[in-house]
């Protein structure tokens, strides 16, 4: 695997694990401290922290069971689902007047960037390509 490629699912991956376990937070008065919307359940954010997680996860045994030929999540489907995350939160952010002190739109607009850099620079490097991460 190159180690481009390889830098690339680290990076999401280990991005893909911090937010999981923010979101997981969130019932324990994350979400007030990062100034975020808050739910009257905390149902949904777990459990979407728990599918980010496991995103988070696959990506990283991606990364590092390739010498094992254990797959993963391989690039093409992190940069779907970055783009899809990124698209939502910004939608969101555009479309919906949120009720939410300064912090929170800096916190959401931070984690909408840099969720799309991330897929950016995925899907400009090819890498997700057939063929491009062999060694």
């Amino acid at each position: 695997m190159k180690s481009k490629h390889r830098m690339l699912l680290i990076v999401d991956g280990f991005v893909n694990l911090i937010l999981g376990v923010l979101l997981l937070l969130f019932p324990f008065g994350l979400a007030a401290y990062l100034g975020v919307p808050q739910v009257e359940s905390a149902f949904y954010p777990m459990i979407l922290g728990g599918v980010i997680l496991g995103i988070g996860i696959a990506l990283l045994i991606e990364a590092f069971g390739f010498p094992y030929q254990i797959r993963g999540l391989g690039l093409g489907g992190a940069i779907a689902i970055n783009f899809c995350g990124a698209g939502v939160l910004v939608g969101w952010l555009l479309a919906s007047p949120l009720d939410i002190p300064a912090r929170g739109y800096i916190f959401l607009w931070s984690l909408a960037i840099i969720v799309w850099a991330i897929g950016g620079v995925e899907l400009l490097t090819g890498s997700w390509k057939y063929g491009k991460f062999d060694s």
